[in-house]
């Protein structure tokens, strides 16, 4: 008989199967065990719909908790990203922005919604790329960081902004877009704007102080030159050299400064050529030879371990460095001698070592004040200035001339015992059996006549005063134009063999005269030699000249034996020779 307390799905099966009448003891004892198993099992699957609820509603709360805490973090991420100071931006690939902060609105004026999904290319005209930089150039994506300014104009004022950005990847190492920040630098921009102009304005005012300084020099150390060349009594000779030296030392002090000056702005650049080394050793020698002599010491020029004569460096760094050397040795030496002694250290790669020493026997420099010494204006002691004089520049464009190599100046001295200046610099090693050197075929002008007819621009009285004296004493034949005007007229008239070009003249200045010249018609007229003669001293004068096609460069005040080397050098049997 089936019991009632049976449980449902029991009653349900026996029913089904005509078994709910069983009375057989054996079947009703299995189906009560039968009965306890569906009724443990009911337990056990409400405890576990208890244990899933109790778990769904911890599940649900943590849930909650979560979204609010990420809904906190994006309004927190959404305010920092919209108050940071500058533009957040994404693009895709090709540079179109898929996200821009609210600072985008604030510093183009622009609405975000009327950017996004726009190439950044929309929003910025290439000539205000800072740099001249080409919109290929931007957002490549062979680059993975970019960097670069521009200009913006808003409601009338203009503002400067400086652009990174990063390549940024998926997962998967896939590049998907680029990732930056815009950021107003208008108050830096200004500033670097503002001190480029005074730069300039240094630069006009230093040019234009040198012109003034060296054209009343000229006529110094012209004068000089022509009353030595002339007669004069035997007790004039020691006014008329004091006269020249005191012109030629204020000319070595404006130089000074103004090559310090060019390179403290940076504009100072190495021109590597091949140059002879012997001959460099024997220019030094007979530029200092007998001024040392003069003085009662004794100079010496020392080469060691088989030092090579051609070798690529620049040259006219080295003698200026070592003229300084050799000049201060001989400022600070009364007694004893000079040696100036240059060594083989090693040859690796085609390329050599050499070391350059200079050392006397004069006043030395005490221990605590070797450092100071190579500091700009800078000399041993207060009363070296007074006793010696210089501006104690030398050595700080030595140092930094050397620097500029990957070299430096070094000293070892005691006080009262001389002083030791040497430096280490490596040139590479020529492969030409000889260099050709200019000036090795003229190195002592006899001031013979020159076959020469010179067309002269020059609008300064004296310079003409001075240049007339010079050129009547060699034999030259010359004519005067006092403004670009006279020049062409000239020019068109007769054949010269050379113009020397002031570049500073009235009507038409020299580098429209020369453009002009150079475009003439007439081929054989339009290729006449020009060499600029100019006291400015602008470090771009000499390219300048360049680009106007001009031969050469001469500043004033000239050394007269240089002018007569370069009128010599264009002169008519000098060029027979040549060919």
């Amino acid at each position: 008989m089936l019991n009632k307390d049976h449980h449902r799905l029991l009653k349900r099966q026996l029913k089904k199967a005509g078994l709910d009448g069983c009375e057989n003891p054996e079947f009703v004892q299995f189906f009560n065990m039968v009965n306890e198993a569906y009724k443990s099992f009911d337990k056990d699957v409400n405890h576990i719909e208890n244990i899933l609820e109790e778990s769904s509603r911890e599940l649900f709360v943590a849930n909650q908790r979560l979204i609010k805490e990420r809904d906190h973090t994006n309004t927190k991420l959404e305010n920092i990203v919209d108050n940071i100071g500058g533009v957040l931006f994404e693009t895709d690939l090709d540079g179109n922005f898929t996200f821009l902060n609210n600072a985008w609105t604030e510093y183009s004026g622009i609405p975000i919604d009327n950017a996004v999904g726009k190439s950044f290319r929309h929003f910025l005209d290439g000539v205000n790329i800072d740099g001249f930089k080409r919109f290929d150039d931007l957002f490549s994506r062979k680059k993975e960081y970019i960097k670069f300014i521009f200009k913006h104009e808003k409601n009338g004022e203009l503002m400067w902004f400086e652009a990174k950005s990063k390549l940024f990847k998926d997962s998967k190492g896939n590049s998907i877009g680029f990732i930056g920040t815009i950021i107003d630098i208008t108050n830096l921009k200004e500033a670097e704007i503002e001190l480029q102009k005074a730069s300039k304005s240094k630069d006009e005012f230093l040019s234009t102080m040198s012109h003034e300084i060296r054209t009343p020099l000229n006529a110094v150390t012209g004068l000089a030159n022509i009353l030595l060349m002339e007669k004069y009594l035997p007790h004039q000779l020691e006014n008329l050299k004091a006269l020249k030296y005191s012109g030629e030392h204020l000319l070595g002090l404006i130089n000074d400064l103004l090559d310090f000056d060019k390179i403290k702005s940076g504009k100072l650049k190495l021109i590597e050529k091949d140059f002879s080394l012997n001959y460099f050793l024997e220019s030094i020698k007979s530029h200092f030879g007998l001024r040392i002599e003069k003085k009662g010491l004794i100079f010496n020029v020392i080469k060691e371990n088989d030092v090579p004569d051609n070798i690529i460096g620049d040259k006219l760094k080295l003698t200026q460095i070592i003229k300084n050397l050799l000049s201060n040795s001989l400022k600070f030496t009364e007694n004893g001698c000079i040696n100036f002694i240059i060594s083989n250290l090693g040859v690796k790669e085609n390329k050599i070592k050499l070391v350059f020493k200079v050392k006397d026997t004069g006043i030395g420099i005490s221990k605590n004040r070797q450092k100071s010494i190579f500091e700009s204006f800078i000399q041993a002691n207060s009363e070296t200035s007074v006793k010696y004089g210089g501006t104690g520049l030398g050595l700080s464009i030595s140092k930094k001339l050397l620097n500029l190599q990957g070299s430096d100046l070094k000293v070892e001295s005691d006080l009262g015992k001389g002083a030791t200046f040497s430096f280490e610099i490596t040139y590479k090693v020529s492969n030409r059996l000889s260099v050709y050197e200019p000036d090795m075929i003229k190195m002592q002008p006899d001031y013979e006549p020159i076959d020469i007819n010179v067309l002269v621009a020059e609008d300064n009285k004296m310079n003409v005063l001075i240049l007339k004296r010079f050129f009547n004493n060699w034999g030259i034949t010359y004519t005067i134009a006092e403004n670009g005007e006279e020049v062409l007229d000239f020019f068109e008239e007769f054949d010269y063999d050379l113009i020397l070009m002031d570049l500073q003249m009235p009507k038409i200045n020299g580098y429209q005269a020369a453009k002009i010249i150079r475009n003439s018609k007439n081929e054989n007229k339009a290729s006449v030699p020009i060499i600029a003669l100019t006291a400015f001293a602008q470090t771009d004068v000499k390219k300048k000249t360049e680009q106007y096609k001009m031969n050469g460069f001469m500043g004033k005040p000239f050394n007269p034996e240089k002018l007569y080397k370069l009128l010599k050098s264009y002169g008519k049997a000098y060029n027979i020779k040549a060919i």
